[in-house]
């Protein structure tokens, strides 16, 4: 199991779980049956409405073959970073460096699918994937992207969460935190945990930043001069309240 940190715009750092080769070949079969289909569709309708006309007929098939083409391209760049056969696998792509991959980006992934996977059938692709530390092929390694799994692992996981709802006869503070989903108490979780490991400025401007996040979602008027024991409260408050 490969994993990779990112660093958002609020300096937290978060752990993605990288997806593997199983993951992106499901995605990539997933993608090739929805195209056979709706092209053989598209084909086979167009065919039959312009059945008198061979100029109509080429217009047609050259439509349908730059659908087949640039499909990949078009759905990661306007359905950031993922298409039908991720979406389906939970998988996406994005920026090393993190925030959202551009046009260039995503072209440049696409160009490489020649060599990666259309021209050696995949098998560049599947050995860059299974043997390079951050699961990337040529397109991604041009492109400075990543194939990650869509929730963050932040090295947490329930159990974390649930411990704190040992505490007994604990009254909530926040009843507006049962709004909160889970990976926002993830966050705060992990944003709370590094500041106590490694206690400096960039990790306190999150906590101050990731507190007037909170505030907003659970739109509260203020917040208290102790951004960490506010995270804090709201965190046990989400626990006691949601489960």
């Amino acid at each position: 199991m490969k994993n990779i940190e990112i660093k958002t715009t609020q300096n937290v750092v978060l752990q993605y779980e990288l997806a593997d080769l199983r993951d992106r070949a499901i995605a990539f079969f997933i993608d090739m049956v929805c195209l056979v289909i709706s092209l053989s569709i598209l084909l086979a309708i167009g065919m039959a409405t312009f059945s008198f006309s061979e100029t109509a007929q080429t217009v047609v098939q050259i439509v349908v073959s730059c659908l087949f083409i640039f499909y990949s391209l078009a759905f990661e760049m306007l359905n950031k970073g993922q298409s039908i056969g991720k979406m389906a696998m939970r998988i996406q792509v994005i920026k090393m460096a993190g925030g959202q991959a551009t046009f260039s980006d995503y072209a440049a992934r696409w160009i490489f699918r020649l060599v990666d996977i259309y021209f050696s059938l995949g098998g560049i692709a599947s050995i860059l994937i299974t043997s390079s530390p951050k699961a990337q092929r040529i397109g991604d390694v041009v492109a400075h992207t990543a194939v990650v799994k869509m929730v963050p692992k932040m090295d947490l996981d329930l159990e974390d969460l649930l411990a704190i709802h040992e505490q007994k006869a604990y009254t909530p503070h926040y009843v507006q935190a049962r709004q909160l989903h889970e990976e926002d108490a993830l966050l705060i979780k992990a944003t709370l945990d590094r500041y106590r490991k490694f206690d400096n400025d960039a990790h306190h401007e999150a906590i101050v930043l990731l507190a007037q996040k909170v505030k907003q979602l659970l739109s509260l008027d203020t917040v208290p001069g102790d951004e960490q024991r506010f995270l804090q409260t709201v965190l046990q408050d989400y626990v006691i309240l949601t489960r």
